[in-house]
């Protein structure tokens, strides 16, 4: 059987992997745009910031040790199309402009998507940059200790744009971020713990203009972007632009050959298979189910990609893998703050139209004896449940202290249908220098209790 992976991030890779595992004697071909396999573009961040050295360890493979796997990787290799029928892909060879035409016993499409450009006048000046991929990142590098690059304008306060602003900060850059939304990461907090990070991003230097977009980037003699002039008004200056205003699937290429949505995401079903005999489809291009709902939407994680890869994978003769509904667990820092967050949080189930309740806690990390200012560290934690059924549907964690481990038990719980009522009384350890005799997962759950039952 010949297997042809296509994208080789998070999905592709565990796709690879699970084929491997599953199915040892099959003939995998693998397929790489780029001139590097398998780059991870969440480890960006520690890269600018000099956690990682090599740009080049930020990858969970190389092509020579895949091959000695006994897997054919095709690096610099664009698949421009498929004949489903046929079982045949045209491969384009990006350096000579050579087309091929090679055949699929089973196709797994891990193509990943796009960063989105800011339709706007001045767009094609220099220094506007992106945050995805190594060529990125090496150019990102640079830029934090190129002369003349001093003032920095992020534009997008999602995951990414909070990475890029806090990279350049400690670079020692005069960063703004700029964002439609009236908070940063919305999606991702409800205003208890954006509001602390927000004074945060301000006692580093970080200039917050909040509550606008862009309306145009203004250039100078060179070409290159001088200043930012926003839809309030507003105009500063800005050496370089980094655009991380959302992603957009790479499908354009699949339009009538496999089923897309509305928004360019490719359709499949909870085995990964899209509408095409043979075809299975992974990672940012598609949708995940979440699990407070069980409805399926845009949820671009590795964890995501990699869960998809595997099931892919173990499907491709049989239905034997059904992929795991999500809870879109995450987490991230700013400065000296982490956090984490799954489910629903206030602001996301009032988009969505969902009814829920919290609860909100602030508590130290161990017991007051313990006068150890790194040990003992405020913990903020929001717990959100449904007031009809009880159950838990989502919960936010942050500290100094790194305790976002504990939003994976949140996640388990979202995933088993728990309620509050579970989660009150659970069993969790104590040891004074790591926790307290309440977990303050038991402590939300049990304020969660008395706030439904006295009603």
């Amino acid at each position: 059987m010949k297997v042809a992976v296509i994208g080789s991030s998070h999905g592709g890779f565990e796709a690879v992997r699970g084929v491997l595992k599953d199915f040892p004697d099959a003939d995998i071909e693998w397929y790489e745009k780029g001139d590097f396999v398998s780059f991870l573009s969440c480890g960006i961040e520690l890269y600018l910031q000099n956690v990682v050295k090599n740009v080049n360890s930020v990858s969970y493979a190389t092509p020579e040790g895949m091959e000695k796997l006994g897997v054919n990787v095709h690096i610099n290799t664009e698949i421009t199309d498929v004949d489903s029928e046929a079982h045949t892909l045209t491969a384009l060879n990006v350096n000579d402009g050579k087309e091929s035409t090679e055949k699929y016993d089973k196709l797994i499409l891990s193509v990943g998507a796009n960063p989105f450009q800011l339709p706007v006048p001045g767009k094609e000046l220099g220094n506007i940059y992106a945050m995805r991929g190594r060529d990125w990142a090496i150019k990102l590098k640079e830029a934090e200790v190129t002369p003349g690059i001093n003032n920095v304008t992020v534009v997008g306060c999602g995951y990414i744009g909070i990475e890029a602003a806090e990279s350049f900060a400690k670079a020692g850059k005069n960063v703004t971020l700029v964002d439609t939304g009236k908070s940063i990461l919305p999606t991702y907090l409800d205003p208890e713990f954006t509001k602390i990070l927000e004074a945060e991003f301000k006692k580093h230097g970080v200039k917050l203009a909040l509550n606008q977009s862009v309306k145009e980037y203004v250039g100078d003699d060179d070409e290159n972007v001088s200043s930012v002039i926003s839809t309030n008004g507003d105009q500063w200056d800005a050496d370089l632009i980094i655009e991380t205003a959302g992603i957009r699937p790479a499908t354009d290429w699949l339009k009538g050959k496999v089923d897309l949505n509305e928004k360019g995401m490719i359709k499949t079903d909870e085995y990964q298979r899209t509408n095409q005999p043979d075809i299975f489809a992974i990672g940012d291009s598609t949708e995940v189910t979440f699990a407070p709902t069980g409805k399926k939407q845009i949820i671009a994680l590795a964890t995501n990609a990699r869960r998809q890869g595997r099931s892919a994978a173990m499907n491709l003769n049989d239905e034997k893998r059904k992929t795991t509904e999500v809870s879109g667990s995450s987490g991230l820092h700013v400065f000296d703050y982490k956090f984490a967050s799954t489910g629903f949080k206030d602001v996301t189930a009032e988009k969505a139209g969902v009814d829920v309740e919290s609860v909100f806690v602030v508590d130290t990390a161990v017991p007051p004896f313990v006068h150890d200012d790194k040990l003992n560290a405020e913990v903020y934690f929001k717990l959100t449940f449904d007031p009809k059924t009880r159950e838990v549907e989502g919960a936010q964690i942050m500290s100094k202290r790194d305790v976002t481990a504990n939003i994976n038990t949140i996640s388990l719980a979202i995933q088993q249908h728990m309620t509050v009522d579970d989660l009150a009384y659970a069993d969790f350890f104590f040891q004074p220098s790591f926790d307290r005799p309440w977990n303050i997962m038991n402590i939300a759950a049990q304020k969660a209790q008395d706030k439904l039952d006295h009603k």
